[in-house]
C-alpha cells in the first residue's frame, strides 16, 4: 500500500530519506511544472524546483496536516521561489518544450496545435503575475480552489476573483493575437496580388 503525501511528509521531518525520495518523485513533476508556467525557463523552474525540496528537508515539520495539501504547501514554496525569480530578472518567453502533446495523430494537427499552444504560451506568460499564478494553479495544475488559496496565500476569494480576471485577460489577448495574425496573413496576400 503507498503512503498518502500526508504520511510521508511527516516521515520526511522525522528524517526519513526513503520518504523523502517517494515523495520527491510523486510530487516534483507537479512543482517543475508550476514553476516553468510561472517563469517560462526551464532552466529556472529546474532551480526552483530544487530549492522547494531542499527547502522541504529544512521545513518539513513546519506542515500542518488538514491546513492544506501537501502538493498546496509545495506549490506555496514554489510560489515564492517563482516569484523571487521572477522579479530578479523578468522571464523570456515561455519555452514550447514540455507544453506539446507527445504524439499527435496527423502532422498538419501538429503544426495547427504549436501555433495554438505557442499562442497560448506567449499570452500566459504575458499576463501580470497574479493572474498567471491564478490561471496555472487552478487551470494547468488542477488545484481546488482552495488548494489554489492556500498556495498563494490568500483568500478562496481572491483566488477565484483573480481566476476569474486572468480568464479574460488570457482570452482577450488569445483573440487579439488571433486578430493580429488574420490582419497580417490578409496584408500579406493584398501584397501578393497588387504586386503582380
Amino acid at each position: 500500500m503507498s503512503e498518502s503525501d500526508e504520511e510521508l511528509i511527516a516521515a520526511v521531518a522525522a528524517g526519513d530519506r526513503e520518504a523523502f525520495g517517494a515523495l520527491y518523485r510523486r510530487r516534483r513533476p507537479d512543482v517543475y511544472r508550476f514553476a516553468l508556467h510561472m517563469t517560462g525557463s526551464p532552466a529556472v523552474a529546474e532551480d526552483v524546483a530544487q530549492e522547494v525540496f531542499m527547502a522541504l528537508i529544512r521545513e518539513a515539520g513546519r506542515y500542518t496536516a488538514g491546513r492544506s495539501s501537501v502538493v498546496a504547501w509545495l506549490l506555496g514554496i514554489a510560489r515564492n521561489h517563482a516569484l523571487r525569480r521572477i522579479t530578479e530578472r523578468r522571464h523570456e518567453p515561455l519555452p514550447a518544450e514540455g507544453l506539446e502533446p507527445a504524439v499527435l495523430a496527423d502532422p498538419a494537427d501538429g503544426i495547427a496545435r504549436d501555433q495554438d499552444v505557442d499562442a497560448l504560451r506567449r499570452a500566459l506568460g504575458g499576463l501580470p503575475d497574479v493572474f498567471r499564478e491564478a490561471v496555472v494553479l487552478c487551470d494547468l495544475q488542477d488545484l481546488s480552489y482552495q488548494e489554489a488559496a492556500d498556495a498563494a496565500g490568500c483568500a478562496i476569494g481572491t483566488i477565484r476573483s483573480r481566476l476569474h480576471r486572468g480568464r479574460g485577460l488570457l482570452a482577450q489577448r488569445l483573440r487579439d493575437t488571433q486578430w493580429t495574425e488574420t490582419t497580417a496573413h490578409s496584408n500579406r496576400i493584398s501584397r501578393t496580388r497588387f504586386a503582380g
